[in-house]
């Protein structure tokens, strides 16, 4: 009896060899609720995670450098008012669909169409040509020196499935697929929609087809959680049963977990934390109060605040209006500092007397961070004797308020980012006057000098144009204070030994664009 049972004993560890080679690697991480789905309005950090794994675009940024690469394109040429690409053709959807011009006309036709998330990059745009079935003409009203790097929130959906699931709207074409896309991927990304929960849980897994492949310890399955507390986040990644946490963490909470073992990862260099002031409605219609507000603000306090540790923290000394690094940027030895004589003196100068005002401070329920910043201008305030009170507001909650600058806070808290990598991405968007009223710009700010500056650095011919736009921006807003600049902001997440993602750990292989880092593919999992 004694050699069946060493057989039975060895057939069953190569078994057991046999399952822990094939077990299915799961990756799991967490964000604000809610993710959006549908990439013609993917445009918060959760929304751009999911579009830049199930959706792919015509360039990408350059990973490890500066500027963009081929993706879908094989390669383009152009300038000034007209762009050709040239597509690869070995490429195709999820669902087996080749991706063709078509796809690339169309993807753009119903971004314009609905006019949500991002679509605002390409109002310029005039018309896009299928010259063949992989050459694409884009055609632009004017020039637009940022148009390529604004193709990377151009994400490409599968128009034959979306034509096979129109709901119900105006015209032919219905709702040209929300309903659908809402709820079930549609593009050829690494990573394919298995369930989307909005307030819940995506869970994606792997694109088989993939046409550049997928790492051999690249997470089989990935579980997108969202709105999870972050007392809850931290009892799961101690477990072992959470593997990356959102930026969203407390930074003691990240400092607590780094000192058990846990690495910090970062993400940074393309926007910053801002106050927004409501300049629409008293008494921040102001500027001298606004000014005032500004010049309070413990730009040095709020350092100490968002230190994790010695080496990592959650952001810099901001210079001024416009991030460090890009066009405009003031020097960095320029750093904004707090001058309570300047703020009182400006008060002074305000046409509402404080005495009879109170200033609301908004801050994100989903972001405990922020009640701690609202806590500092609070008490800034209180030096110069400016009365405030301090309001938690759910997220969802906040991007539907500010549509309306009566319902507006007085200040809101917001990181707001370059949406391509171009400055363009983070200033258009929140200070140019078409804009105002979205979750980017609850300042509602209507300036014809920033308007002008806006659209000069939009169409500048060369470098030094745009330098020159953006800086005249930077003194401009400064100026006129719509918000307080309270720092340049560096994402700081939270993983679990095991978990590689070169992206967020490696300068040499980081990308120059929010969330790219999230890019599944290039992750591995110990």
């Amino acid at each position: 009896m004694r050699p069946v049972a060493k057989n039975l004993i060895a057939a069953a560890a190569m078994s057991a060899m046999a399952i822990a080679a094939t077990a299915e690697s799961v990756l799991r991480l967490d964000e604000v609720a809610v993710g959006e789905l549908d990439p013609a309005k993917a445009s918060d950090y959760a929304d751009s995670i999911l579009m830049f794994n199930v959706y792919d675009t015509l360039v990408i940024p350059r990973q490890g450098g500066p500027g963009h690469v081929p993706h879908l394109a094989a390669s383009w040429e152009g300038s000034g008012n007209e762009y050709l690409f040239e597509l690869r053709t070995d490429v195709s959807f999820q669902s087996g669909n080749p991706v063709t011009a078509e796809d690339v006309v169309f993807s753009l036709d119903r971004m314009q169409t609905l006019g949500l998330g991002l679509s605002f990059l390409f109002t310029n745009v005039e018309s896009a040509e299928a010259v063949d079935s992989h050459t694409v003409r884009f055609t632009l009203a004017e020039p637009y020196a940022p148009f390529v790097a604004s193709l990377v929130r151009l994400p490409i959906v599968d128009k034959d499935l979306v034509m096979q699931n129109l709901g119900e709207g105006e015209g032919d074409m219905g709702d040209w697929g929300q309903a659908y896309l809402s709820a079930n991927g549609g593009g050829s990304g690494a990573y394919m929609v298995k369930s989307h929960n909005p307030q819940e849980e995506t869970v994606m897994v792997r694109n088989p087809g993939y046409f550049l492949g997928i790492g051999e310890k690249a997470p089989d399955t990935v579980r997108l959680r969202y709105g999870l507390e972050a007392a809850t986040v931290r009892t799961l990644i101690a477990q072992g049963e959470h593997d990356i946490s959102s930026q969203w963490l407390p930074p003691e909470v990240k400092r607590a977990l780094a000192e058990d073992g846990n690495q910090l990862l970062t993400e940074g260099g393309t926007g910053s934390f801002y106050f927004k002031m409501n300049t629409a409605k008293a008494p921040l219609d102001d500027v001298h109060c606004r000014l005032a507000l500004a010049n309070a603000f413990d730009y040095g306090s709020v350092l100490k605040l968002i230190a994790i540790t010695d080496a990592v923290s959650e952001g810099s000394a901001a210079t001024g209006a416009v991030t460090a690094g890009m066009f405009g940027a003031r020097p960095a030895g320029t750093m904004l500092e707090r001058d309570a004589g300047v703020a009182r003196a400006h008060l002074a100068e305000c046409s509402h007397d404080p005495s009879e005002f109170s200033v609301e401070i908004s801050w994100i329920a989903e972001v405990p961070l922020e009640e701690r910043l609202a806590l500092l201008l609070q008490a800034n305030l209180s030096e110069i004797g400016v009365n405030s009170t301090i309001k938690k507001i759910p997220w969802a909650a906040f991007a539907g308020m500010v549509d309306s600058a009566e319902t507006t806070p007085d200040v809101s808290q917001i990181f707001v980012t370059a949406v391509t990598g171009d400055p363009d991405t983070l200033l258009y968007g929140m200070y140019h006057s078409s804009k105002a009223g979205t979750w980017q710009s609850p300042e509602h700010l209507n300036d014809a000098e920033v308007d002008a500056l806006l659209e000069a650095g939009r169409v500048g011919a060369s470098d030094a144009a745009r330098e020159e736009a953006y800086s005249a921006l930077n003194d401009r807003l400064l100026a006129i204070a719509p918000s307080i600049y309270g720092f340049d902001r560096q994402s700081v997440f939270v993983a679990r030994p095991g978990i590689r993602v070169p992206a967020l750990s490696d300068p040499a292989q980081a990308f120059g664009l929010d969330t790219m880092g999230f890019s599944f593919r290039l992750m591995e999992i110990e």
